[in-house]
């Protein structure tokens, strides 16, 4: 395994980590659950993803009971919780969702307790909240940082300036600003990472843990003759994820793609994966497989790194053509 630093900060992340969103509780249970998470910390993988809000807070109770049950020692993994949408669905009411000061406790608390932990590695704005000032934000992520409920916060799907809004108030105010952001990153999906953050990285340094490395699935080729039965485009209640993803052009080109997978002799979504983690701007891409076979094979990634060569990554882009104009590589 591999390990990168969280952007400016001191932690190292494993460039491939593991998350829940979507699969537990949903697409699987306590069993599988536990035997995919094992497979991945025996990998050398040191960061398990959560949320709030997956499966309404089910996600991080799994997870918990997982990890309590594993006795791994605490220093040797990270885990991240992330706070915005609430984890009540339709029965949430004010102050259970947002940023306010009031939830981003509270969200932590609940997480706390959910996952079985003294403290969350890392604490993600799920979303930004144009409802509460800026310094509300920074300042409680910065006491929860004093208190040892956290350790780092950050934020994901944010924009540079929201990103840049909270490191000038964090700056003025002599607190801790964010120091991850959680975005989208994929062949699909390049835009914020290859053009948007560009100065990000160069000035405040921020760490990135990606989700979606393979566009939830459309790149690993499974879809390309249809939805399979069991798979996530076919869960109910993510049709939006079926309707954004399966679409012919992009169908297309991902068809294209298992071309290069096989002239390396590796799975697409291996291949997929390799990309994402190519760029030194990634600290660790975060898989969601649902089957051993899946993560075994989503897994070698690292092993087909070497094999991402100008020539290789220009094929892809000649394919694909998601590039952004001012991108270089």
């Amino acid at each position: 395994m591999e390990y990168r630093r969280m952007g400016k900060t001191g932690l190292e992340l494993s460039v491939l980590s593991y998350g829940s969103w979507v699969t537990f509780h949903k697409q699987i249970d306590e069993a599988p659950a536990d035997e995919l998470m094992s497979i991945a910390y025996d990998a050398g993988i040191n960061f398990f993803d959560n949320a709030e809000v997956y499966a309404l807070g089910e996600s991080e109770k799994l997870m918990g009971r997982i990890l309590k049950n594993k006795n791994w020692d605490r220093t040797s993994y990270t885990v991240s919780s992330k706070a915005f949408f609430g984890w009540r669905g339709k029965e949430n009411k004010p102050n259970q969702t947002g940023l306010s000061r009031k939830h981003l406790v509270e969200a932590c608390h609940e997480a706390l307790q959910r996952l079985q932990l003294d403290y969350l590695d890392l604490f993600l704005c799920h979303r930004p909240d144009k409802g509460v000032p800026m310094e509300e934000v920074v300042w409680t992520m910065n006491t929860l940082i004093q208190q040892g409920k956290i350790l780092y916060w950050g934020t994901s799907e944010w924009s540079a300036a929201e990103i840049m809004e909270a490191h000038r108030v964090a700056s003025l105010l002599h607190l801790i600003g964010p120091s991850v952001e959680q975005p989208q990153y994929n062949l699909l999906e390049r835009d914020k990472m290859e053009a948007e953050f560009t100065n990000i990285f160069r000035t405040v340094g921020m760490g990135t843990t990606i989700w979606s490395p393979l566009a939830s699935g459309l790149l690993s080729g499974k879809y390309n003759d249809g939805v399979p039965e069991g798979s996530r485009f076919a869960l109910e209640g993510f049709g939006w994820l079926k309707e954004r993803w399966m679409v012919e052009d992009k169908l297309q080109k991902v068809r294209q793609l298992a071309e290069v997978a096989n002239e390396l002799g590796t799975a697409q979504s291996t291949l997929a994966i390799a990309w994402c983690i190519k760029n030194p701007d990634v600290t660790t891409a975060i898989l969601g497989a649902t089957k051993k076979e899946q993560l075994q094979e989503n897994l070698k990634a690292l092993d087909v790194l070497p094999a991402l060569t100008p020539e290789v990554m220009q094929k892809i882009d000649a394919i694909m053509q998601t590039k952004p104009r001012q991108a270089e590589y």
